[in-house]
């Protein structure tokens, strides 16, 4: 089975663990002008980019650390809930 007939699901970046990679299906916009998901666009977290958690803090997990091609973001869990990911289900 090659990479690309591999079962993908889509999950919320907020609901991944320190380690899970994913693709940037989209950002949720709750507006027509919506500051913080253009600000998640802007940041880099367009469809087809490849984003893996790297750390969470301790207690309840917030923030998440966010490696986005070369460069790491911090990402409360209302900013991370915004960002949805295809991930690889196995």
């Amino acid at each position: 089975m090659s990479h690309r007939d591999e079962p993908f699901v889509t999950r919320r970046l907020s609901a991944s663990q320190r380690g899970s990679a994913g693709v940037v299906a989209g950002v949720e916009h709750h507006s027509a002008i919506d500051p913080i998901a253009q600000r998640l666009e802007a940041l880099g977290f367009v469809p087809g980019e490849p984003v893996r958690v790297v750390a969470t803090g301790p207690l309840g997990g917030e923030p998440l650390v966010v490696l986005v091609g070369s460069t790491r973001f911090a990402l409360r869990h209302a900013e991370a809930h915004r960002v949805l990911l295809h991930a690889n289900e196995s």
